[in-house]
């Protein structure tokens, strides 16, 4: 069990979570979190939104009953997390853009962070719906900067800039860049969203169609080779 720092509220049915203590965490890699005991019998999968000596934080979309029930908790509450879990994204070097889509912002910071002092140029690239959220904390960690609020962040996106492209948010839009960088010298990493229930990938309830067959999500994933899915 550890103690709650920080549970607001950052944009609409986005929250912050912030838990005290010091966790060990690679940039991509989720935590299983409950802050009840009886229902719902499952946990909710988290990815580290950023991590510190003191604390660790997870950005979160109320979406069901459980999520709903996190943000009820308060600053002092006790919360159950277990993790990390699951393969992150790798350690690069080279020009790499960072493109989010929604919550699917929520893993980027943290690889943000972690490779801002490593690659040689890190641009990064977050679209929203409606309205943006948290980009000041982003800006600290890229050399550019770019944000689309209502239209394809794709549409900003030049891929041929690139080494890399890692990616996380809704599948149409990794599926976009996927396609984007087909044939040319750019290798892209994309976070699979599952629902998952033990996240050791003993249960397969998170299973994913790549190239080499099934593949479980919590343990084999989330993150993967952007051409090794096939999108459903």
């Amino acid at each position: 069990m550890a103690k709650i720092l920080e549970n607001i509220k950052v944009s609409d049915k986005i929250y912050k979570l912030v838990i005290e203590g010091k966790f060990h965490g690679e940039m991509g890699q989720f935590f299983m979190i409950r802050g009840w005991d009886d229902y719902p019998l499952l946990s909710r999968p988290l990815s580290i939104h950023d991590k510190n000596n003191e604390s660790i934080t997870f950005l979160y979309r109320v979406e069901g009953f459980g999520t709903n029930k996190l943000t009820q908790l308060r600053k002092g509450d006790n919360i159950k997390l277990e993790g990390p879990y699951g393969n992150g994204y790798p350690t690069v070097k080279g020009r790499i853009a960072i493109v989010g889509g929604g919550i699917g912002i929520a893993p980027l910071l943290y690889t943000a962070k972690n490779l801002k002092n490593t690659v040689k140029e890190l641009d990064i690239y977050l679209g929203f719906t409606e309205k943006e959220y948290l980009t000041d904390e982003f800006g600290k960690y890229g050399n550019n900067l770019y944000v689309s609020v209502g239209d394809f962040i794709t549409g900003k996106l030049e891929v041929d800039k690139y080494d890399y492209v890692f990616t996380c948010g809704p599948e149409i839009m990794m599926r976009k860049i996927v396609e984007m960088a087909k044939g040319k010298n750019v290798k892209t990493y994309v976070s699979i969203e599952k629902h998952m229930a033990c996240g050791v990938g003993a249960c397969l309830v998170c299973s994913c169609k790549t190239k080499n067959g099934m593949s479980r999500v919590c343990k084999d994933g989330p993150v993967y080779l952007g051409e090794d899915v096939f999108y459903e």
